[in-house]
């Protein structure tokens, strides 16, 4: 574990980072560790430090966010976390991040050569079933739920402290409701919580200097860099699903 501690307080203040506005960035965490230990271990040693910097950020948004979206997406999340529970042993890991890594790219495409991307677009609420419910999965399984979110919020164009709001508040939430399930499947089993502690309060400080990052970005520059992160990951995304599927170790 020494050798990857680098890797590991760099994830984690990435992470925080994220939670303070940053959405996206959070979703680096874990496949950026898979490259240098087992991914299980991996999203378990991020889940405490999500939830630790997710109350942070609670805080710091709790009167900036959409409530009409949170509504929508939440119950969704909540149902796609308990299909996943049951499905998790039965799943295609590489082929789940293959397709999130897909709707990742679709939507930043969409953003970048889609004619009128200034007109904002209705919270509808079949569409932010259907994408909250892929987000549950995704999130549950590994951590990858901010591109099915953000293809449903990114078309809003909602401004960067409501965006970032209901984007801390919904994946906080969620990651409180995965919890139980990760506890049952005994994914927090022999982990070292003095290691998580550490992780957890380098997360806070990058809560810190992930909000003053948004406070002092333009609207138009906020929604630049979530885009540009989001391309990130999903090239991330599915880098990881095809060296898997195609037999290069997992890590």
């Amino acid at each position: 574990m020494i050798e990857t501690l680098p890797w590991l307080l760099i994830a984690a203040l990435i992470i925080g980072i994220a939670k303070g506005g940053l959405a996206s960035a959070a979703a680096l965490a874990v496949p950026f560790l898979a490259i240098f230990m087992n991914p299980l271990q991996a999203a378990a040693l991020v889940l405490p430090v999500l939830i630790t910097t997710d109350v942070a950020a609670l805080w710091l948004y709790r009167k900036d966010a959409s409530r009409r979206n949170v509504l929508i997406l939440l119950p969704a999340m909540f149902a796609g976390i308990a299909l996943a529970t049951l499905i998790v042993p039965y799943v295609s890991e590489p082929l789940l991040l293959a397709f999130t890594g897909c709707v990742g790219l679709w939507a930043v495409f969409r953003r970048w050569f889609q004619k009128d991307t200034t007109t904002p677009r209705d919270a509808e609420v079949v569409p932010g079933l259907i994408w909250g419910g892929i987000a549950g999965v995704t999130t549950f399984i590994t951590h990858s739920g901010a591109p099915p979110t953000q293809a449903y919020l990114l078309p809003q164009n909602l401004p960067r402290m409501i965006f970032a709001g209901t984007m801390a508040i919904t994946f906080a939430l969620a990651n409180f409701a995965k919890i139980p399930s990760y506890y049952a499947l005994g994914f927090f089993d022999g982990l070292n919580w003095g290691l998580v502690a550490g992780l957890a309060i380098v997360g806070l400080i990058g809560v810190a200097a992930g909000r003053w990052l948004v406070k002092v970005m333009s609207d138009k520059v906020y929604t630049r860099v979530i885009e540009v992160l989001l391309l990130m990951l999903s090239l991330i995304l599915l880098t990881k699903a095809g060296l898997t599927l195609f037999g290069a170790p997992a890590a």
